[in-house]
């Protein structure tokens, strides 16, 4: 039985990951942003920026300026991917006069950390994580040493949960951070995840020490992105928070 969770495990991270990985660098929303707050949009592993483009334009609906931010997450490394994202934001946001905001989904919302880690953002306004593995992801180190690992490329492999992964080596924020987890459910994959999750990354995965704020929303880890509610906690918590 172990095993038939394992491979529907699997055929659910290729059904998520459907390999539409561009090194796309950022698509804006039409209207001038002068005057408008920002939001940097992150997408998550194996996507690209048009991935994000329904959370995106409930965003600008909502009254904001949005840069979806594109990186290759299959064939980079977490630095490389951090030096081509910070080029983009750094060209689009750093001289702007109004806040800037960040949105990222899954490992869009750590590269937003590490870049946050890395850089400092003038007009710094409210950062949300959607489905985040902060503390790490059990599935990773479930395949670690899986051929799905060799597909998911070397980011993917630095997911896991030990002490020298990728999201272990990011600091407590200094910022306003909310956190948006998804829960499912279906208890299939109990033996990969443990307890509550949005199919991918677990609920307890989601917590940073620091959150501003947190909140569960029934939905799976990849409809996130296409969630209402989540658009609508989203740009909640940035209304709330501002400053």
């Amino acid at each position: 039985m172990k095993k038939l969770f394992s491979l529907l495990f699997i055929i659910l991270l290729v059904t998520l990951v459907t390999f539409k990985t561009a090194n796309a660098w950022f698509n804006h929303s039409d209207e001038v942003a002068e005057n408008k707050e920002i939001i940097v949009l992150l997408h998550g592993l194996g996507r690209s920026n048009t991935s994000m483009w329904l959370l995106a334009s409930r965003l600008e609906d909502a009254g904001y300026y949005v840069q979806r931010v594109g990186y290759s997450s299959l064939h980079q490394k977490p630095d490389e991917i951090l030096q081509d994202i910070s080029l983009q934001i750094n060209q689009c946001c750093q001289n702007h006069t109004q806040n800037v905001n960040f949105v990222g989904h899954s490992l869009g919302g750590l590269m937003v950390r590490a870049y946050l880690q890395n850089n400092k953002v003038e007009k710094l306004g409210r950062v949300v994580l959607l489905g985040t593995p902060n503390k790490g992801s059990k599935a990773a180190d479930h395949f670690s040493n899986s051929w799905l690992m060799d597909i998911l490329g070397p980011t993917a492999k630095a997911l896991g949960t030990d002490d020298k992964s990728f999201p272990k080596s990011l600091k407590p924020p200094y910022y306003p951070v909310g956190i948006i987890a998804g829960e499912l459910k279906s208890k299939l994959n109990d033996t990969v995840i443990p307890g509550k999750d949005d199919g991918l990354v677990s609920v307890e995965a989601t917590k940073i020490d620091g959150m501003t704020d947190f909140i569960i929303i029934e939905t799976g880890h990849s409809m996130m992105r296409y969630d209402g509610e989540v658009a609508d906690q989203t740009i909640e918590f940035i209304k709330k928070w501002c400053v």
